[in-house]
């Protein structure tokens, strides 16, 4: 797995979404994850939605995925 696949599962999977994915080891990863989706949901559901989007790849080829997920306008005021 790497984070250029990541980055597309997790941007088909949520329509407008915008992710920056990064792991050098091939297992471990870090995304921040941008959609208008998360508005209105607290961290657990936008997290939910994002893990939805890779499905049974959690926990076996991506052991671990640390997200920040926001909002356009969350992530304009960052």
């Amino acid at each position: 797995m790497n984070a250029e696949t990541i980055q597309s599962l997790i941007e088909q999977g949520l329509p407008g979404a915008r992710a920056d994915v990064r792991g050098d080891d091939g297992v471990h990863f870090e995304a921040t994850v941008v959609a208008e989706a998360f508005r209105g949901k607290l961290p657990l559901a936008r997290h939910r939605l994002v893990y939805a989007t890779l499905g049974e790849r959690m926990g076996g080829e991506i052991h671990a995925l640390a997200l920040k997920t926001l909002t356009p306008e969350e992530a304009a005021a960052a």
